[in-house]
């Protein structure tokens, strides 16, 4: 009895196998993998029942004040579209320098392609716009 024991014991032994357990974090952050990155984002945006109090309110309000928002978006975005033109003329983007308001416009080309610096002249911010060739 003892000797069927000892090989039924010999026999598991053999038959069994053990891995080494090791860690792997998920979170990209501590060196997981960079793909679960969107799947802990929109796992976490889910679970947030926290509102922003600055928050505009995305009240859909009546037609007509809708209406008034989309028809003083189109007026505005035809007058800086006429204003463009009658600076710039009908041709696009010429060098030169122009003035819009508080704006100085600077263009000019290089070897990186057409640059426009931008300047406010009220608050001295600049910024420059390179368009490839």
């Amino acid at each position: 009895m003892r000797i069927k024991l000892l090989f039924l014991f010999l026999l598991i032994s053999t038959l069994s196998s053990a891995q080494q357990l090791t860690y792997k974090p998920i979170n990209p952050a501590f060196g997981g993998d960079t793909f679960n990155y969107q799947w802990l984002l929109s796992s976490a945006t889910a679970q947030n029942s926290f509102k922003d109090p600055d928050a505009r309110q995305n009240s859909s309000g009546s037609n007509l004040d809708s209406f008034a928002e989309n028809l003083n978006r189109q007026l505005l975005s035809q007058l800086s579209r006429s204003l463009f033109n009658d600076q710039l003329g009908t041709d696009g983007l010429k060098p030169g320098t122009f003035t819009f308001g508080s704006l100085s416009l600077d263009i000019y080309e290089s070897s990186e392609g057409l640059v426009i610096n931008i300047l406010d002249t009220n608050t001295g911010e600049q910024t420059q716009v390179i368009i490839p060739n």
